[in-house]
Formats: structure tokens, C-alpha cells, sequence
């Protein structure tokens, strides 16, 4: 059995934060070299208007690479790309992951579910390991019984 991690943990992917904020990175600085380098044809407003496309696309990769799940004393927090939802312990039924799946599933007790894009199944290994201790942790705050 995992042993239950100290609250609060936090869990996030590693590569996909690496790839995001270096991509990002590049396509900011080659979008702000090819503002000053493009031909004189290309007026001040349209050099403006390539940084700002890589602006943008800088935050969509920030908005994708501050994915994570934190829990805490009172239940979890899922901040995935572009939505923030807060449970509580006793909301939470059960977590799961099928081999395959980009992220877990949270089944919530109101019988929806909720994708928990912190924990990337891409990230085989540490992924697992982030599940268990999720699984360990949500069996022994949560009201689910224990399935033993």
C-alpha cells in the first residue's frame, strides 16, 4: 500500500511544464526577432502585432503547463488550463485512471466526474505514483469505504 503523503501536496507534471515554458520561450523570442528583422514593407503595427501573437500563444502554453491538483486539510483543489474547481474531501468518491488516458477521473458524489489534468498520464512512472498516493490519501480523508 502507498503510504499517505503529507498535506498540503501538490502534484504536477514535470515535462509538459518543461515543454510548455521553453516552447513558449522560443516562440516569443523568434516572434520578436522576426518583428525587427521582417522587411520594411511591415509597418510598426503589424511587428506590434506578431509579439502580441506570441503573447498569446505564450499564455494559452502557461495556461497549460499551471495544471496541477493540490490537497490540503479540507479537500483538493484542481486547477487545470482554463478552469479552477475546489472539492471537498467528502465530494470526492473515487479517482481512477485507465492505461492510456491523458489524466485521471475524479467521480464526484453528485455522479458527475472531473478530469484532474495535474497528474499527466504521459508521465507513466511518476504519473502512477502521484495516483496512489491521490488514491491512499482520498481513502483516508474521503467517506468512500476502503476497497480491501
Amino acid at each position: 500500500m502507498t503510504e499517505v503523503p503529507a498535506l498540503p501536496a501538490v502534484w504536477r507534471p514535470r515535462t509538459t511544464r518543461l515543454v510548455a515554458y521553453i516552447t513558449a520561450g522560443v516562440i516569443v523570442l523568434g516572434l520578436i526577432v522576426l518583428a525587427v528583422v521582417v522587411a520594411p514593407q511591415f509597418k510598426l503595427f503589424d511587428r506590434i502585432l506578431m509579439v502580441a501573437f506570441g503573447g498569446v500563444i505564450a499564455w494559452i502554453l502557461h495556461m497549460l503547463a499551471r495544471c496541477r491538483v493540490v490537497a490540503d486539510e479540507a479537500g483538493l483543489t484542481l486547477v487545470n488550463a482554463f478552469r479552477t474547481r475546489r472539492l471537498e474531501w467528502p465530494e470526492v468518491v473515487d479517482v481512477s485512471m485507465s492505461v492510456g488516458e491523458p489524466w485521471p477521473t475524479l467521480d464526484l458524489a453528485d455522479g458527475t466526474s472531473v478530469g484532474a489534468m495535474g497528474i499527466n498520464g504521459t508521465e507513466k512512472d511518476l504519473a502512477a505514483r502521484q495516483l496512489a498516493e491521490l488514491k491512499a490519501l482520498l481513502h483516508t480523508r474521503g467517506e468512500a469505504p476502503d476497497p480491501t
